[in-house]
């Protein structure tokens, strides 16, 4: 069973339909929506600020979600995934992205909608990556423009997937 543990007075709020592996960690001032998967050792540490999350979305094994105390707090839309150790600390995520293996995404960064953030990149504090893009590297850097068709095909493919894979762990 998942570690799901109160801090500060929160209580972690966990949506419908929701797949939580036996070794994921929730802790604090956490919400997510429906149809989320967090999966095996991934943390969403909610103890010094806020983590926000939609409906839709998969958090995959090993990652990392956190925040800096009073300066920064966590904002992933719909229909987001979350690829294996990922660090995103203090940053927003729109809707319809993609944030690929390894990447990490620092303070008061913007993923915009229907993008992509490559494997292994490092998104600094305070980027905006504009909607319906790719980037990629150390640092981050546009790599260029998609159609947002292109990214919802790759993005919905994804998060369908991980709803199909979740189920399959439910009794």
């Amino acid at each position: 069973m998942a570690l799901i543990k109160s801090v500060r007075g929160f209580t972690p709020k966990i949506g419908k339909n929701v797949f939580l592996a036996d070794n994921a960690t929730i802790i604090g001032d956490v919400e997510m929506g429906d149809d989320c998967s967090i999966w095996f050792n991934a943390v969403l540490r909610g103890d010094v600020n806020s983590i926000r999350i939609g409906n839709k979305v998969n958090i995959q094994d090993g990652s990392v979600l956190h925040t800096l105390y009073q300066k920064s707090t966590i904002e992933i839309g719909n229909n987001v995934s979350i690829g294996h150790n990922v660090t995103i600390h203090g940053a927003k995520i729109e809707d319809n992205v993609l944030i690929g293996i390894g990447a990490t995404v620092l303070d008061h960064a913007v993923v915009g909608s229907n993008s992509i953030v490559a494997a292994n990149s490092l998104v600094l504090s305070g980027t905006k990556i504009e909607p319906n893009s790719i980037y990629a590297g150390v640092p981050a850097k546009k790599v260029k423009d998609i159609e947002p068709e292109q990214t919802q095909e790759m993005i919905n493919k994804i998060a369908n997937n991980y709803l199909m894979y979740a189920g399959w762990y439910k009794d």
